[in-house]
């Protein structure tokens, strides 16, 4: 027990910050998801003490994620019945334990960096932009949708402009002033006061908005804030009613082929968006540490389980809440699993209390995570590494704000499988010519990719030319490269061109190259 304590005095108001924003966001996609509040709220409780517990991760937060609420709303719309889509979720969480074992974790591995910084840019800037309507009091889309084309048949954009066109001047007042809290919270003189290290600033924001809000409630209640404008939480009446919040699923649907379906599909993509969360959790930890992967997937799987075995929406690692807790100073996942326990004594002890929060000041803690996620200085650092580097991290970020995450990403890795073509292409074959003599050297790994090349340069070669063919720094020649330089070499003499192989005697694949005597 002593490791879950030994960073206590970081992660217990690391733990509060995750907790405020994650409430709203578990709320939100549960409403966007077409299912009950409490099992977004009960899906947040288990992401964070369930998968906390059996997780690797130092610094991931789990719950439910935004990227999966197209495919449950249309799922609970197929199968009719919630319990039957909680089957679902078991049968998901029961299929990432099996992925977990067949080491398929490995998969988060091959995305490359410059695809993982641009989805945190992406994030970041998610986060600013539809935090902003929020921020001055419009609320028409729920909080926590990550999608550029909104359920209301707005998008991003046009909800920022309509935002503008309805706001609440409270929520402007409460919304300025918790970002300036947060602003001052993050000065060096405030960090080297030792009693702030231990106040959170986005709980003194929460702890304000609140207050402001009560104030104008009775002073003038013709503007404060009220209904989609706070906090909205399941109220027990008593705890035989916060019982009643549970669902069981119903082993009568395993018959059904459209559980299984969605099951398997929950699966994948639960998966992929936490291999993907993982990969840039890591990439911000200021410690570097590095998760492994297949034990996150079998943590998942065990979170799901659970989740669907009590009526909780399914689970993956959140990029949002863990940049969250990252940027709150957490050090272990005892943050996480903490946030999970709270989260629980607070919906069941004060739901009353938590509903005067103003949705204004909790979209500031995420405009100003969002800002920590997509700071100037970060696309400055890819641009100055060179195109190959930038341009797929910068695709990535318009894929993903154009579209949704995984589309995004795969986008940006198609970029960044154009890019490295391109550079094996330039750096592959290497050909220099000094008058009459040329050197075409082959490097690193000589794919059929190269042939058109390959091609290019021998044929370009004049009459009466001398040529060294060096092979000894190639690690693999593809046999159609070989077949092409067999061919030049067969017809060389015609143009009066010599011809000289030099070969490695440690690869045998270059013993294939004709000798240019067979010529």
């Amino acid at each position: 027990m002593q490791k879950y304590f030994k960073y206590a005095g970081a992660d217990l108001p690391a733990s509060i910050v995750v907790l405020l924003v994650a409430l709203p966001l578990c709320l939100g996609i549960a409403l966007a998801s077409g299912a009950p509040l409490f099992s977004g709220i009960i899906a947040g409780i288990i992401g964070g003490v369930v998968v906390g517990f059996f997780s690797a991760s130092q610094l991931s937060v789990s719950g439910p994620a935004a990227g999966l609420t197209a495919i449950v709303s249309v799922a609970i719309l197929k199968l009719h019945v919630y319990e039957a889509f909680l089957l679902s979720v078991v049968i998901a969480g029961i299929l990432q334990v099996i992925l977990g074992f067949l080491k398929a974790g490995i998969i988060g591995d091959y995305v490359p960096n410059s695809v993982i910084k641009g989805m945190l840019a992406a994030i970041g800037l998610i986060l600013i932009l539809k935090q902003l309507p929020h921020l001055v009091g419009y609320d028409a889309d729920y909080v926590g949708d990550e999608n550029f084309a909104q359920m209301d048949n707005a998008n991003t954009f046009t909800e920022i402009a309509k935002a503008f066109g309805a706001f609440a001047p409270v929520a402007i007042l409460i919304g300025t002033l918790s970002i300036g809290i947060l602003i001052l919270w993050e000065l060096p003189f405030m960090k080297k006061q030792v009693i702030f290290k231990y106040i959170p600033g986005p709980l003194v924001v929460v702890i304000l908005g609140a207050i402001i809000n009560q104030y104008f409630i009775i002073s003038a209640p013709s503007l404060a804030l009220e209904g989609k404008e706070l906090v909205r939480l399941p109220v027990a009446q008593h705890f035989g009613h916060f019982l009643s919040f549970f669902t069981f699923p119903d082993i009568h649907f395993l018959s059904n082929i459209e559980v299984w379906k969605t099951g398997v599909t929950l699966a994948v993509v639960a998966s992929l968006e936490t291999l993907l969360g993982i990969e840039a959790v890591d990439k911000i930890d200021p410690l570097k540490r590095v998760t492994p992967t297949n034990t996150e997937l079998k943590a998942q799987g065990i979170g799901n389980i659970v989740s669907g075995l009590i009526g909780g929406l399914p689970i993956t690692s959140v990029i949002v809440r863990s940049s969250a807790n990252v940027g709150a100073g957490a050090k272990s996942k005892t943050s996480a699993i903490m946030h999970g326990l709270l989260m629980l004594m607070c919906v069941l002890l004060i739901p009353l209390l938590l509903n005067k929060i103003p949705l204004s000041g909790l979209a500031a803690i995420l405009v100003f995570t969002g800002y920590k996620l997509a700071k100037v200085s970060l696309f400055k650092e890819f641009f100055d590494k060179g195109w190959d580097q930038f341009m797929p991290f910068a695709v990535t970020i318009v894929a993903i704000l154009m579209t949704d995450l995984l589309i995004g990403i795969v986008v940006g890795l198609a970029v960044a499988l154009f890019f490295m073509v391109r550079s094996n292409f330039r750096s592959s074959i290497f050909v220099v010519n000094d008058e009459n003599n040329y050197l075409v050297r082959l490097r690193k790994d000589v794919s059929f990719l190269n042939k058109p090349i390959i091609k290019k340069k021998l044929e370009s070669v004049p009459a009466n030319a001398y040529v060294l063919i060096d092979a000894t720094r190639a690690d693999f020649i593809d046999k159609d490269i070989i077949e092409e330089v067999n061919n030049f070499m067969v017809h060389a003499h015609l143009k009066n061109i010599k011809v000289e192989i030099k070969k490695s005697s440690f690869k045998p694949m270059h013993l294939l190259f004709k000798q240019p005597a067979d010529a």
